[in-house]
């Protein structure tokens, strides 16, 4: 068998992939991945209390004696984007910084961007997007194909914002949520985030939404804040995206302190999986860790069930190979997904595709060297896990 594999312009053959066999290292690098949960790219430039604040999930300020480089993915920063930024790994933070500031947040998204090898962009829009490119901003930036995933709770505070009664809720949001959605290629719940995992699976009542819906209503009269959270209407908009029919996103395990870790454990999930099952609808639990065993068993025992690592591989740095490692134990292959849930720097982009292929690389050239795998066959997961399996649960048709 031929071990030629084309080159990737956005994976370099010089970044350390040591444990790796080069024909892995190759091929893995040649797959024109499928990002299928990002956010935009920065549209502007940024102080460096901005940018520290941006590559953790802590949602505090990040105090006067630290800094987050100190981090695993600060380190990672300075390891794997500092080159693309011509300089040599391992810069110091103050040089890393003043030589973005040099190039601008236009150019550093070009190359980080373009680094990143990504062919396709699933971008979701629901969270702080005046700040960040949107999906037509992304493909102008790089030249890539770039989708749009909608936030359910994003539609149903837009609908709130712009005026409805409680009894016009329900038909209002529906009515929203096709229109918004004409055009997007999945939707995404944060219930997660809003309320936790552990709900009454079942669709609500009629009765039950408007109820609730008055409720809402009235404490954002009250506190000039629309913010869904009441967890009959969280399951009504869950059970309304099943209807929409489009694969439906979950947030899962860690992200900022907004979630309440303990009760986001996907397991939590299996009543409703079990429930939208029928519907044939697909189910993609996002990012998982440190509950993506779990994520893994689920994804093996339900057809409707798929899974992710990515906003984990990002923040565990050099660590994250074991993350991928663990995400191949249970799940069928044609069940896992590739994700960066990058939002805002670049830098995040480019290392959650990066750390991706080098764990990819690393962990499927061990099962080669083993005796374990065929190269063949490790190519050929990889190939799903990146790009493939993504292309067929959001019907993206053959890629380039």
């Amino acid at each position: 068998m031929s071990t030629e594999f084309p080159e990737s312009p956005g994976f370099s053959s010089a970044q350390d992939f040591s444990g790796a066999d080069e024909a892995m290292e190759r091929a893995v690098g040649a797959i024109p991945l499928v990002d299928h949960h990002v956010h935009g790219a920065l549209a502007t430039d940024v102080s460096r209390r901005q940018f520290e604040e941006l590559i953790t999930e802590s949602d505090r300020p990040v105090p006067a004696w630290m800094t987050q480089f100190d981090s695993q993915i600060g380190f990672a920063i300075l390891r794997h984007c500092a080159p693309v930024l011509d300089l040599d790994p391992h810069a110091d933070p103050e040089t890393y910084l003043a030589r973005r500031a040099e190039l601008g947040t236009e150019e550093v998204n070009r190359r980080l961007l373009a680094a990143s090898g990504i062919g396709h962009f699933l971008v979701e829009t629901g969270y702080r997007g005046d700040e960040i490119l949107d999906p037509a901003g992304m493909s102008a930036v790089t030249g890539r194909p770039a989708d749009e995933i909608v936030r359910l709770e994003a539609v149903a505070e837009r609908v709130v914002a712009e005026g409805t009664d409680a009894a016009g809720f329900a038909a209002r949001f529906e009515a929203a949520l096709w229109e918004r959605s004409r055009t997007a290629r999945g939707l995404k719940t944060i219930v997660a985030y809003r309320h936790g995992l552990d709900l009454d699976p079942r669709p609500p009542s009629p009765n039950e939404v408007t109820a609730a819906a008055g409720r809402w209503l009235r404490t954002a009269e009250r506190t000039g804040t629309v913010r869904v959270d009441d967890p009959v209407l969280l399951r009504h908009l869950i059970w309304k995206g099943v209807d929409r029919g489009l694969p439906l996103q979950f947030h899962i395990g860690y992200g900022d302190p907004d979630v309440d870790l303990h009760r986001s454990d996907p397991l939590l999930l299996r009543g409703l999986i079990e429930l939208a099952e029928p519907s044939g609808v697909s189910l993609l639990l996002l990012h998982c860790y440190p509950f993506h065993r779990n994520a893994g068993f689920l994804a093996q025992v339900y057809p409707n069930v798929y899974f992710d690592v990515g906003l984990g591989v990002n923040y565990t740095g050099a660590r994250s190979v074991a993350v991928v490692a663990e995400s191949l134990e249970l799940a069928p292959f044609a069940k896992i997904l590739f994700s960066s849930d990058a939002w805002g720097p670049a830098e995040l982009h480019h290392l959650g595709a990066l750390l991706w292929r080098r764990a990819m690389t690393r962990v499927l050239s061990g099962f080669v060297a083993d005796g374990e795998w065929s190269r063949a066959r490790a190519v050929r997961v990889a190939t799903m896990i990146g790009a493939e399996n993504a292309r067929r649960v959001y019907g993206l048709g053959e890629g380039t």
